[in-house]
This record gives C-alpha cells, structure tokens and sequence, in this order.
C-alpha cells in the first residue's frame, strides 16, 4: 500500500482511493471543490515520484514540469510526498467589486497584488482565508485592470453565501490558477465561432466574445445563452448593445421551458456548422450532448472547446 507524505502526516492509499482522498481521511485540511478532475482547487506539487499524466491533464506545461499535479485523480503505485503550490501558481488579490446581475448571480471583480497572466475564458480557483475554495470562469479581458467572476448563488452554497451575504470589499483572497483550454486564440478571423452556454456559463464566453472583438475577428459571432427564467438572461441588455455596434456578432437569449432545450435551438439555428469553432460551457449535460452533436454534423474536435460546470463535491 502506498504511502502520500504531507507535511507531518503520513497516509496510506487504500485500493482505489485517490490522494485527496487519503489526505482527507487522514484529516488533513486540502482544499477541493469537484474531487472529479476539473476544477483545479486541489492542486499540490509531487516532490518524492513523478505524477502520472493523467493527474497532470490541463496544467501548464510549466507546471507539469515542476511536478504539479491533481490529487483528486492521481492513484499512486508508490509512497510520494507532496506539498502545497508555490507562489507562481497563485496569487493574493482583494475584492475590488461586488455587484449583482440578477437575483442568483453575483459579479465579482479582483485586484490582484502582481501582474496575473490569463485567457479569458480560462478558470481559476477563488481561495478564502479559512481555505475554502471554489473554481470559477474568468469573464475579464487580460487588459483589464481586474479579473471579473460570475458567482452563481446557490442555497446552503459555502462560497456563494459568502459572496452574496458576508463578503466585504477590500477582503483578502488567493486566486489559484489560471487553468483551461476553452479560451480564443488568435488565427483563421473568418471562422464561423458558436458560443452556447446556459446560466453562469455566459461568463467565460462573455470574455471568449469580447477577446475575439478584440483581436479583430471578422467572421460570424453566434452567441446562445440559456436559463429558465427571464431574470436568468443577465447581461442581456449589455450583450444587445454589443450585437448592435458589431454587426457580425448576434446574441441568442433562449428560455428553456419556453423555446426547449439549447442543443437543440443551437442545432436548428446553426444546422451546418462544419468548419466553425464553438465553445460550450455551463450544464454538463448540455455540454456534453452538444459536443458530441456538433462531431457528428461535421466540426472537428479540435474545434470544440468545453467548459462542463462540476458541482462542488
């Protein structure tokens, strides 16, 4: 049985137990959110072994070489130690804003205290003092002098409560990451993109939107963001006025109860996409269903990107 060093402590990997799991179980205090590989909030660093690729999927090259990892996948097949990231994986920064954009999401903006490189659309981990951390898109533009997150507030959410009740500007928080691939990049300015997403995943296609405008894309824009209610659509007006000073760009508000469900409005709007690009972030299962949809009418994997939202574990 393999053994994970951390620290003081020294716990034992049982059968299929993850590392974070033997962490936990050994009662130390690891932050995590979705324990499935897609958030990033748990990473460490490997110091004794080499991290399994498959633990390292979606990291930085840069940090796989300096043996980053995630602990939520990584199942060891000899004793390691490990240790928390260093400080070119985070950052410290205060809340520099706090706004709401409807009734369940919060706008929250970040002042970093040094120069954070990003791709808009990328995602990060918002860590709080006590350690508490939660993965969240990043709406923002690199220019930009703060990172904006759109927080989706849940009942009984630790994080979001806190954002929607308790959180002050000015209070200090870390930001881990960045991480993602599901961001613009530069190239082919006449390709067709297809952005679809429903609820808080607008914000990372809001920034994917805007850093493409900003690289000058001329080709056509289609933008479909799904809720149930109206008040769901936020940034709806903002996102109107875009459509109306770039011609190109055209905005799809969908609401699912009453026009059915995105894939399938995306589909009947969009019935060739072969040679675009998409995003798709938010509901996995929308993410997941309409990945596979667009490959089998013809666009290349290569071509998609995805951001499927996990619920904190």
């Amino acid at each position: 049985m393999p053994t994970v060093r951390y620290g003081d402590l020294a716990a034992p990997v049982a059968g299929e137990e993850s590392v974070l799991d033997a962490l936990l179980r050994a009662g130390a205090s690891v932050r995590h959110a979705c324990r499935a590989g897609s958030c990033g909030s748990c990473m460490l660093r490997m110091v004794d072994g080499a991290p399994a690729p498959a633990s390292q999927v979606g990291l930085k090259p840069s940090w796989r070489a300096q043996g980053y990892f995630l602990p939520c996948i990584c199942h060891p097949d000899a004793d390691i130690t490990v240790t928390d990231v260093g400080a070119d994986a985070q950052v410290t920064a205060r809340i520099a804003s706090l706004d709401a954009l409807s009734d369940s999401v919060v706008r929250v903006r970040l002042a970093c205290d040094a120069p954070f490189d990003y791709h808009p659309g990328q995602y990060v981990s918002l860590v709080r003092e006590d350690g508490l951390a939660r993965s969240y898109s990043l709406a923002s533009l690199g220019a930009e002098p703060e990172l904006e997150l759109h927080v989706r507030c849940l009942a009984k959410g630790r994080m979001s409560e806190w954002v929607r009740h308790r959180a002050r500007v000015g209070d200090p928080v870390r930001v881990l990451g960045p991480s993602g691939d599901c961001f613009y990049v530069p190239g082919r300015p006449e390709q067709p993109l297809l952005l679809a997403g429903t609820g808080t995943g607008l914000a990372p296609l809001y920034g994917v939107l805007r850093d493409a405008l900003a690289h000058g894309h001329s080709g056509a824009i289609r933008l479909f963001h799904g809720a149930l209610r109206p008040e769901g659509l936020y940034l709806r007006e903002e996102l109107t006025r875009l459509c109306d000073t770039h011609p190109h760009v055209e905005y799809v508000p969908t609401l699912l109860e009453a026009d059915g469900p995105l894939d399938r409005v995306v589909l009947d709007r969009c019935p060739a996409p072969a040679g675009s690009r998409a995003f798709l972030c938010g509901d996995p299962g929308l993410v997941q269903g309409l990945r596979k949809a667009l490959f089998l009418q013809g666009m290349t994997l290569g071509d998609i990107h995805a951001d499927a939202f996990l619920p904190a574990a």
